[in-house]
């Protein structure tokens, strides 16, 4: 089973590197694989201590509250999703128009193709290099 280390330990055990201390000597006093180490002070050097915190789910009891308290009035709520669902409409509305436009495009060429093909010419152009 893989061992979870604090954001307090990851933080000692980079500040010891970051004094000066060898990584693999840290590793080996810690216990910690030396490769996590170095990968733990990039992090510190790029987020400082906040960046060793654990990511992923919290656990229960450090996990906020999940629902805002309800707000006496609705509306301004309703209003802004009904703007929202509008909006998003108006986008789907412009990229079906670009998609039957470029169908459009893509038809012609086909079609292009199959009479320069049936023509007896070349079914694409030459190349240019000699």
């Amino acid at each position: 089973m893989r061992r979870r280390y604090s954001a307090a330990e990851k933080e000692a055990a980079v500040q010891r590197v970051a004094a000066g201390e060898a990584v693999g000597s840290v590793a080996r006093r810690q216990g910690i694989d030396p490769k996590r180490l170095y990968e733990w002070y990039g992090k510190y050097q790029a987020g400082g201590g906040e960046a060793l915190r654990a990511t992923g789910r919290p656990r229960q009891q450090a996990r906020p509250a999940a629902r805002a308290p309800a707000r006496p009035s609705g509306q301004p709520e309703v209003a802004a999703l009904r703007r929202q669902v509008s909006e998003q409409q108006r986008k789907i509305g412009e990229q079906e128009i670009d998609l039957d436009f470029f169908r459009r495009a893509l038809r012609q060429l086909e079609e292009a193709r199959r009479m320069n093909a049936t023509r007896g010419g070349a079914a694409s152009t030459r190349s240019s290099k000699r």
